[in-house]
């Protein structure tokens, strides 16, 4: 079992940690200063050291050279940025930016365990599923060094596409709704590519000041701008030999955009306020959930960036369209979430999987996440009920066996049995011949109360299908 040390002077988050860590199958141990740490014990004997940047006394890139060759991830936040580039400068294997989440945490663990051990290490979690005793992943081993979970068609063809783009150093355009777990893609192109070694920097554009961004990516020189009394390497400089991963790149300014451009051209960056270049070796994986192209017609962004980023292009699919994976990343939170609170007990309701899996879920996984523990922290018996889940789930969002005492056609009408539920039609083949055979003689009302289901699930539903709503022949509604 890996022994790890955590080094944090507030004691919530060190506990919290520490508890995460220990239901993940790790020994922990913990100390709030580095002074606290030499004085407690033997700091090159664990096999990872987890420390806050700033700390009292020390800072915890002391512990780098004090644990003689053992790993140290640091912890910081996201307006000291430039000091976890100085702390990799340093040695420091990885850094992780506060707040972070659970999975993001475990996954970092995980990772640098593995590289530490050549092997998968216990405990490790990909998309809220805990690794089995084996030390592989628990999911389908043919994506298990991905670290993803599913199995639909749309992910296996990424998978594929993720194993054949890994080991190029061509630059990556990942594109999908926001929560569908771009990162995880870019850390699993990263993991596979001759790269692995070297750091993975990963930068959110959307959460730095647009003031700040250009010295945050690109380093500035000592009196660059009020406030810069000292030179600072930037975050592509950070990734010099790894992956710079620039997710929500659609917010980037065109100032940076135009900085951006001139490293993937000539491999060489320019501080703010420096006439000096100098080369770096950083490979590209950019993500959005935004259509680059459209914005690159209007002038909000930069047409030669979008076509040096969109060498390659992977999609990402939104959960609502993986089928039966969203049940599997459910009770694989379920399960993560269950341990956290040491209940054995709970598993999901019959409504409560029709409802995980019929959703479609806007918020994609990470609102499938804050779902799951919410209900498990509600739950006051075995069964997750479908209330708890705390979704708006229509009628019309559940399957053919679930429209018990439907009718497939409005009293009166004439009878055609070809358009009648049947164990061979599916749902979305049943609401559309109902509304095509119907809605020239009834109103939207008529229609979505016959359907069992709100006016405006029955709009949202012609929407994805591409059914347009007549208005001829039909009365008008107030």
């Amino acid at each position: 079992m890996p022994h790890i040390l955590i080094v944090e002077d507030e004691t919530i988050i060190r506990s919290a940690l520490r508890r995460l860590l220990e239901r993940n199958q790790y020994q922990v141990s913990e100390a709030g200063s580095v002074q606290e740490a030499q004085e407690r014990f033997s700091i090159p004997t664990f096999d990872l050291i987890v420390s806050d940047l700033r700390l009292p006394g020390a800072p915890g890139t002391e512990l780098i050279k004090l644990g003689q060759g053992t790993p140290v991830l640091i912890m910081t936040s996201y307006a000291s940025l430039r000091s976890a580039v100085d702390s990799m400068k340093m040695g420091a294997v990885d850094y992780i930016a506060k707040p972070f989440d659970h999975d993001e945490m475990l996954q970092a663990v995980a990772r640098i365990l593995r590289d530490r051990q050549s092997a998968p290490a216990a405990g490790e979690v990909v998309t809220g599923k805990t690794a089995n005793g084996n030390g592989k992943s628990a999911v389908d081993n043919s994506n298990g060094e991905i670290g993803i979970i599913g199995s639909c068609p749309p992910m296996q063809d990424l998978y594929g596409k993720i194993r054949k783009v890994a080991p190029t150093d061509s630059n990556v355009l990942i594109q999908g709704e926001s929560g569908t777990g771009k990162e995880l893609v870019a850390r699993a192109l990263h993991n596979l590519s001759k790269r692995a070694k070297a750091p993975m920097i990963s930068v959110n554009c959307a959460a730095i000041p647009e003031s700040l961004i250009e010295s945050e990516l690109f380093g500035h020189e000592k009196g660059a701008f009020t406030g810069a009394s000292a030179g600072r390497a930037g975050l592509v400089e950070a990734a010099d030999g790894g992956t710079l991963f620039l997710d929500e790149i659609g917010e980037l300014p065109l100032e940076a955009q135009a900085r951006l451009l001139r490293v993937l051209q000539e491999g060489e960056i320019r501080r703010v306020g420096s006439v000096q270049s100098q080369k770096v070796d950083v490979r590209l994986i950019a993500a959005t959930h935004r259509d680059l192209k459209s914005l690159a017609k209007i002038g909000q962004f930069r047409e030669d960036l979008y076509y040096r980023l969109h060498v390659i292009a992977l999609k990402l699919p939104a959960l609502r369209e993986r089928g039966a994976d969203v049940n599997e990343i459910a009770n694989a939170f379920l399960a993560r979430q269950s341990a956290r609170i040491n209940r054995t007990d709970l598993k999901f309701a019959a409504d409560a999987e029709q409802a995980i899996r019929h959703y479609s879920w806007p918020g994609n996984v990470r609102e499938l996440e804050n779902a799951v523990e919410r209900a498990v922290i509600l739950s006051e018996s075995p069964e997750i009920s479908a209330d708890l889940l705390g979704i708006d789930i229509e009628l019309g969002d559940l399957e053919d066996d679930e429209f018990i005492g439907l009718p497939a056609q409005p009293a009166g009408s004439a009878s055609n049995s070809s358009h009648e539920p049947t164990e061979d039609l599916s749902l979305e083949d049943y609401f559309q011949h109902f509304v095509l055979e119907h809605q020239d003689h009834m109103t939207e009302t008529e229609l979505a109360r016959k359907l069992g289901v709100s006016r405006k699930c029955l709009w949202e539903r012609r929407q994805r299908l591409g059914i347009p709503r007549r208005k001829t022949g039909v009365a008008s509604e107030s």
